[in-house]
C-alpha cells in the first residue's frame, strides 16, 4: 500500500509530496538510496529507530531515532529493508526546510537530525502517536500536513535561489550557473553562499544531482534507449562521463544500477561486491 499526494498550500511552497506506505517484507536486504540533494522527513511506524549503514562495511549499523529529518544529500546511503514495513514520510523542496525547520539546511546537509532536535519535542512525539492511531492511510497524510502547517513559518528564500533551482532542476546544465549568478545582482561568491545556506548542497552539486536524476528516471520508466544515447540526452559529454556520475552519486556503473534496481528508481538491491572500487564492467 502506497499513498502519496501534495500538500495545499501555501505548504505546496516547501513541500513536494506527503507519503506514506505499509508493505509485507519478505526478505530482509540492503538497499542504496540515491541522492536526491533535497531533504526528507521520515517516520519509522513498524520500528522504534531509524537505520542507516556503513556502504564500504554493512556491519557497521548507524541508530537513529524513529522520527528524523533527513539533511539534503549528494551521496548515496544504505538502509535496510525492514525499516520500510511501515513508514510515512515528506519530501521537501530544494528551499522547504526553511519553513519548518530553524537551522539553516547546509547545517543539515548529509546527515540524519532527530525531529524533535528542530520541533517541540512534545509535539513531535505525539505526532508519531497519532500517525501510529490514525484509522487510514488518509489520515496518516492529514496528521503530516496538519503537524507542518503548525511549523510553518514563511520563511521564503531569497528569489535568486528560488530562481535557481527552479531553472536547474528543469535544464541541470552546470555551465549555467555562472549566468544565474550574473542575473541574480549577486556576486558570485554570495549567490554561491546563499544558495548552499537555503538549500544545503552549492548550486554545482545540486546541479549534477538534478541530471543525474533525470537520466535514472527515464532509465527508470523501461524506454529501451542505448545508454549512449541516455548520455548524450542527458547532456553529458560523453559515455564515460555518465559512468563517472553513476560511480559518484551511486557507487555503481548504469549496468550494474539497471541490474540492482528495485520498482522505486531511488532503491537499488545493495551486494557487497558491487561497492565502490569493487565494481567491474562499463555502460556499454
Amino acid at each position: 500500500m502506497f499513498l502519496a499526494r501534495p500538500p495545499r498550500p501555501p505548504l505546496d511552497r516547501c513541500v513536494s509530496v506527503l507519503w506514506t506506505c505499509r508493505q509485507s517484507i519478505t526478505e530482509r536486504r540492503f538497499e542504496r538510496v540515491l541522492p536526491t540533494a533535497t531533504a526528507q522527513l521520515i517516520v519509522n511506524l513498524a520500528e522504534d529507530e531509524t537505520r542507516s549503514y556503513d556502504p564500504a562495511d554493512v556491519s557497521r549499523c548507524m541508530r537513529g531515532p524513529a522520527m528524523v529529518i533527513t539533511g539534503p544529500s549528494t551521496t548515496h546511503g544504505i538502509i535496510d529493508t525492514d525499516e520500510q514495513a511501515h513508514v510515512a514520510g515528506v519530501c521537501f523542496t530544494p528551499t522547504g526546510l526553511l519553513d519548518v525547520v530553524p537551522a539553516p539546511a547546509s547545517l543539515l546537509a548529509g546527515q540524519d537530525v532527530a525531529l524533535d532536535d528542530l520541533w517541540p519535542a512534545r509535539m513531535a512525539q505525539r505526532l508519531r502517536e497519532q500517525l501510529l492511531e490514525a484509522p487510514s492511510p488518509q489520515a496518516q497524510l492529514d496528521l503530516l500536513e496538519e503537524a507542518l502547517r503548525a511549523m510553518f513559518r514563511d520563511r521564503p528564500a531569497h528569489a535568486a535561489v528560488r530562481h535557481a533551482t527552479t531553472a536547474l532542476a528543469a535544464r541541470p546544465d552546470v555551465a549555467r550557473i555562472g549566468e544565474l549568478a550574473e542575473a541574480s545582482g549577486l556576486s558570485q561568491r554570495h549567490f554561491i553562499e546563499c544558495f548552499t545556506r537555503e538549500v544545503g548542497v552549492t548550486p554545482k552539486r545540486f546541479a549534477r544531482v538534478q541530471r543525474f536524476q533525470q537520466v535514472v528516471q527515464r532509465a527508470h520508466r523501461g524506454q529501451r534507449d542505448r545508454w549512449c544515447d541516455i548520455a548524450a540526452d542527458g547532456g553529458f559529454a560523453d559515455q564515460s562521463h555518465l559512468v563517472h556520475e553513476f560511480r559518484e552519486f551511486a557507487g555503481l556503473t548504469p549496468t550494474a544500477w539497471e541490474r540492482l534496481r528495485t520498482d522505486h528508481h531511488n532503491h537499488v538491491r545493495f551486494l557487497q561486491d558491487d561497492a565502490e572500487g569493487g565494481l567491474q564492467g562499463s555502460a556499454a
